[in-house]
Formats: structure tokens, C-alpha cells, sequence
């Protein structure tokens, strides 16, 4: 078995008598490599939600998204994800920075079919997979520690309607986000930010 429970898991399955159900759940589907069909999964999907603690504890959840594809399995045991350009904050990166804690979750909306990955990501600037996304900043790259798939029975069924433009492509500029364009953070924009060049187009979403 694996060491995903601490006493205040145990503490709620004892009162609701699911410690026996979580324990076959643990041995039977919580794994620590990336399985085959774990990979196919993960890359076909254009979207996943992370979370990320900071060194006091608190947590941030995000979400990230690209074309399908965008989340790359390296190997069994590490996934990777380009860092797109974004608001400025850095809240998901700078706290795996800090202390390299993930949670993943990958959901299929339209074939309501769900994954969790948990891990130890870290962040590199130099990482050979940069060149391999237009537009990445850097990449991050997640060690898997669980690798688990999720009861679905609760997945509303939706269907895609349209992908971001702003999602970066080789054939084509990306599009400027119109929250970037207001004069109250002109004066903030990096100096390199794309919002300063006024051939971009701009949308606001």
C-alpha cells in the first residue's frame, strides 16, 4: 500500500466505515508509474486543474490548458507541461518553487472519465522541451507519486465547443487578451509583453 492517508483521512473513514474501502481502493488502483493507458489518456487531453500549497501551508488551484497533446508523458514515472505566458503572478509555479507539492487532475468531460496525479514537480528554464512549444516560458516537469483514477459517477457529460485562440501556435500569432490593452496596467506590462506591440490583435476571449 502506498502512504496517501494521514490520521484526518483515517479519522472520517472510521466514521463512516470506509477504511476497509479505502484500503482495496489503495492497493488495487493508487500505483506510482504511468501506465500505458494512463499515457493515453493524459495526452489527449487539452486541459487539467493543479493544485499547488506555498510554504505556509496555503493552497491555490488552477487550471491549465493547450492543445491536446500539450501534457507530455516522459517516461513511467515523469509527465511534463509547457508555462504559458499568463497574468503575472506565477501562484502555481512559485509555489512549486517553494515546495514542489502537485496535484493533478486531468477530467474528460464528454466520456465522463477522470485521473489524479500526485507529485514532486520542479521547474527548468533550460529544459530541452522549451524548443518544442511556441511560446513556453519554460517547463514544468511533475515525478509522479500516486497515479490513480477517480469514480466518474459524478462528471457532468459536456461537449467542446470551441478551443482558446489564445493558446499558442507555430502557424500564427497568439491574440493579445483585452484585460492587457486597459490603461489601468499599461504602465505595469513587462517590458517585452506582447500587449505593447500594437500589430497584435486583441480579444477578450
Amino acid at each position: 500500500m502506498s502512504d496517501i492517508y494521514h490520521e484526518g483521512h483515517r479519522q472520517l473513514q472510521d466514521q463512516f466505515d470506509t477504511r476497509r474501502l479505502a484500503d482495496r481502493l489503495d492497493e488495487a488502483i493508487v500505483q506510482d508509474v504511468i501506465l500505458p493507458s494512463d499515457r493515453d489518456f493524459i495526452e489527449r487531453m487539452d486541459m487539467f486543474f493543479i493544485a499547488t500549497v506555498d510554504g505556509r501551508g496555503r493552497v491555490n488551484c488552477s487550471y491549465k490548458a493547450g492543445e491536446p497533446g500539450f501534457v507530455r508523458v516522459v517516461d513511467e514515472h515523469t509527465l511534463a507541461f509547457p508555462n504559458y505566458d499568463g497574468n503575472g503572478m506565477y501562484l502555481t509555479t512559485g509555489n512549486i518553487i517553494k515546495t514542489r507539492q502537485v496535484g493533478m487532475l486531468f477530467i474528460d468531460f464528454e466520456n465522463q472519465k477522470r485521473m489524479r496525479l500526485n507529485g514532486e514537480a520542479s521547474i527548468d528554464a533550460n529544459d530541452p522541451l522549451t524548443q518544442e512549444y511556441p511560446e513556453a516560458q519554460f517547463i514544468v516537469r511533475v515525478r509522479a507519486r500516486e497515479v490513480f483514477a477517480n469514480c466518474p459517477r459524478y462528471i457532468h457529460k459536456m461537449k467542446l465547443v470551441q478551443r482558446s485562440r489564445f493558446v499558442p501556435k507555430r502557424e500564427c500569432p497568439t491574440p493579445v487578451p483585452g484585460w492587457k490593452k486597459g490603461e489601468w496596467v499599461a504602465d505595469a506590462l513587462p517590458g517585452d509583453d506582447p500587449a505593447r506591440d500594437s500589430s497584435r490583435e486583441v480579444i477578450d476571449r
